[in-house]
């Protein structure tokens, strides 16, 4: 078989929010597939076997027939390269830990060119997964060598470098479970919930709720231990030195045996346990010195290492860590030990993928200092059956929230009041934690801001915590959503006087408006840009504005194939028509039915409480009705229309056009509402319409606004910007 030449990759798009193909985002592939337009799955020789052979899970895809095996099926009857492509890609991304299920591919106007899509949470790891799914094919349909393993490496490596955070995750598909929607704001873990005015951020675990002056406490653990002790919450006697032979003297009068650790250090860097020689204590000085701008002398508190961790001032989940051993044979290594019989435990690993971290003995301080103590090094063989300490309090990762003793809950809730945390790891060490701590000796050694939460979402053994959850009903009360009303409008036909009319509605009503239409960028009645801002990114700005409380926004259908929509869900959507389709051909939209399945975008992400406005005098657009999860108000001039009669018959809401005024009508009842003519002779002549006044009517009281302060508000607007 003569090899066959590259599929070319014509265009790559990623449509950031809703769009024609599904709610979420997807990155949109334009290829052609050349000559392979002729060599379809079934007429390749050995395809399909080396395919299956070099990703077998592929026998779990359903594709269209719905079940598994599906795309198997389709392969042995033939399909087309850009379909086995989008599959591939899939895959790819399933192996690398971002699992995707969505995906479709359609062919075009040309000969062997095809849009594939598929589900992209973020560009940069879609990319990658297209890059080396497309090497792939082409390496299965030439019989070429390929190396998957190294493949879905580069895309994993790829995600870990551009993806949340486990914690951040774990927030942000909370709040997706409560249909709250979020942003990411920066390549991090910065990430908002909500729009406008209701939204709230997080950065990992902190919240905009974190109080600098809580943190700045947490950080420094002798000021938090004074506070705590000041309220009854127990904590270890201790102070801080500035040299090893304060060190020494400290720890001899606190008593022996202690703890050495440094003042302002993280994730137990740094902190040496049960001191009880002066060589051990200078040694566990120097060790804490490297690691923290001071260093603390403790006494030593004998027990487990325990995190709790505390949202709004409730203990929502426990977790305790347990001293790690290795028992010698007379032949291998300390590090040799560790290898065999700690870090084969599938639970370690070097990401945060893992709950228990590998254990890297030559670059542990602490674990080399506590090995010193027993007269070893990482090279020392012990004797058959001997016991070697490795770490004290090994990875806080076994869950034991159920066992927390409500004393205990009260105290360590209380340490992180006191300190001024939202969200807290609070570090306790005691024997028992289902008993109080008086019973028991133990103690809060630590209030953590900005805590990892991964402990609580993977625990080593026992139960995970709905962490994200006790969070996100932290942030957002049972009834709140973070959303803002938002009204989107799409078409080809005075989409710029609807959105403004609406937005000057709203403003009326009290409400703090961004504005985003092909006139400019608008916030409250004031215009910040004149450009042209019908687009993803100026509707997207005004969703993360602090300062305003609604949002209106012109979509045309170019804007939706480029991007997608900029929010996920609308309070109103308005479609004014199916014009337009000769400004689409680079999106090779060339008929009524395609461009039906772009604007119904605007349609399909109404919410339930929400409406449609429709224009009914476009019988595709009435058709467009039934995909609505929200009411629908229609709208046209002439209120004899069948679709609007029938409406009313079943008590719908519609406004149209009588004796130059608007009609608002539910079921029978009609009020009368704004003048129109008035406002026609404002605009000007050919300026605009009948309909498309009445479309902004339609869309105000859709909202909510009363047909008083429509009328009142329409005889006020001025349409002239430049007298606005």
């Amino acid at each position: 078989m003569s090899k066959k030449n590259d599929i070319r990759l014509l265009r790559i798009n990623y449509l950031r929010g809703p769009n024609m193909w599904t709610y979420r985002p997807v990155l949109e592939v334009w290829l052609d597939l050349g000559e392979l337009e002729d060599c379809p799955s079934n007429l390749l020789p050995g395809f399909n076997d080396r395919l299956t052979t070099a990703l077998p899970a592929l026998i779990e895809h359903h594709c269209g027939v719905g079940e598994r095996g599906g795309f198997i099926e389709r392969l042995r009857d033939g399909t087309w390269m850009g379909h086995v492509l989008e599959h591939i890609v899939i895959e790819l991304l399933n192996l690398a830990g971002m699992p995707t299920g969505f995906g479709q591919t359609r062919s075009t106007s040309q000969r062997g060119v095809y849009r594939m899509v598929f589900r992209a949470r973020d560009e940069q790891v879609a990319r990658a997964a297209l890059a080396e799914g497309h090497a792939l094919l082409m390496a299965i349909i030439n019989a070429e060598a390929f190396d998957v393993p190294a493949a879905v490496a580069r895309v994993r490596d790829k995600l870990d470098d551009c993806y949340l955070g486990p914690s951040t995750a774990a927030i942000v598909a909370a709040a997706t479970d409560r249909r709250i929607p979020h942003i990411r704001l920066n390549d991090g873990n910065l990430v908002q919930l909500g729009h406008g005015q209701r939204q709230r951020r997080i950065w990992t675990a902190e919240t905009d709720m974190t109080s600098a002056i809580a943190e700045g406490i947490a950080g420094d653990k002798d000021l938090t231990k004074t506070l705590l002790k000041a309220v009854g919450v127990p904590v270890p006697a201790g102070q801080e030195v500035k040299t090893a032979a304060e060190a020494w003297e400290a720890a001899q009068d606190i008593g022996l045996p202690v703890v050495v650790k440094p003042s302002d250090g993280n994730h137990g860097r740094g902190v040496t346990l049960d001191i009880s020689t002066q060589a051990d204590c200078e040694a566990a000085f120097k060790l804490a010195d490297a690691h923290g701008s001071s260093v603390l002398v403790e006494s030593y508190i004998r027990g487990n290492e325990h995190r709790l961790l505390v949202v709004g001032g409730q203990v929502v989940a426990a977790s305790r860590g347990e001293a790690a051993w290795v028992h010698g044979d007379g032949r291998q290594t300390v590090t040799q030990l560790v290898d065999s019989q700690i870090n084969v435990d599938p639970r370690r690993g070097l990401t945060e993928d893992f709950p228990l971290n590998r254990i890297r003995v030559a670059e542990d301080g602490v674990i080399l200092l506590d090995l010193q103590r027993q007269g070893l090094t990482p090279e020392s063989v012990p004797a058959a059956g001997t016991a070697v300490l490795i770490q004290r309090n090994g990875n806080v990762a076994i869950d034991c929230t159920p066992e927390v003793h409500p004393e205990v809950a009260h105290a360590v809730s209380l340490a992180a009041r006191t300190v001024g945390l939202d969200i807290a790891g609070v570090d306790l060490v005691t024997e028992d934690i289902s008993r109080p701590l008086a019973e028991t000796g133990g103690a809060i050694v630590e209030v953590n801001a900005g805590p990892g939460l991964l402990m609580h979402l993977k625990p080593a053994s026992g139960a995970p915590q709905p962490v994200g959850q006790a969070i996100i009903d932290h942030l957002f009360a049972e009834d709140e959503s973070g959303r803002i009303p938002i009204v989107g409008v799409a078409g080809s036909r005075g989409g710029h006087q609807i959105t403004r009319l609406v937005a000057w509605l709203l403003h009326l009503n009290g409400r703090h408006v961004g504005l985003a239409c092909k006139d400019g960028l608008f916030l409250g009645t004031r215009r910040v840009e004149k450009r042209d801002s019908a687009c993803w990114d100026a509707a997207h700005r005004l969703l993360m504005n602090r300062g305003v409380n609604a949002v209106v926004v012109e979509n045309d259908a170019a804007s939706i194939l480029r991007d997608g929509l900029a929010y996920d869900r609308a309070t109103v959507g308005v479609v004014t028509d199916l014009d337009g389709i000769a400004a689409l051909a680079e999106f090779d939209v060339q008929d009524a039915d395609q461009l039906y399945k772009v604007l119904r975008t605007q349609v399909d992400v109404v919410l339930s409480d929400g409406a449609s406005v429709l224009n009914a005098a476009h019988p595709r657009l009435v058709d467009m009705a039934e995909l609505s999860d929200g009411e629908v108000v229609f709208y046209a001039e002439d209120g004899t229309l069948e679709a609007i009669r029938h409406h009313r018959d079943r008590g719908g809401r519609a406004v149209f056009l009588r004796g130059g005024a608007a009609v608002l009508a539910q079921g029978p009842a009609e009020t009368p509402g704004a003048n129109i003519e008035a406002l026609l002779r404002r605009f000007g002549s050919n300026a605009t319409d009948a309909a498309t006044l009445l479309a902004a009517v339609a869309a105000a009281w859709a909202l909510g606004i009363s047909p008083e302060l429509i009328a009142a508000g329409l005889d006020t607007f001025v349409p002239d910007l430049h007298l606005a």
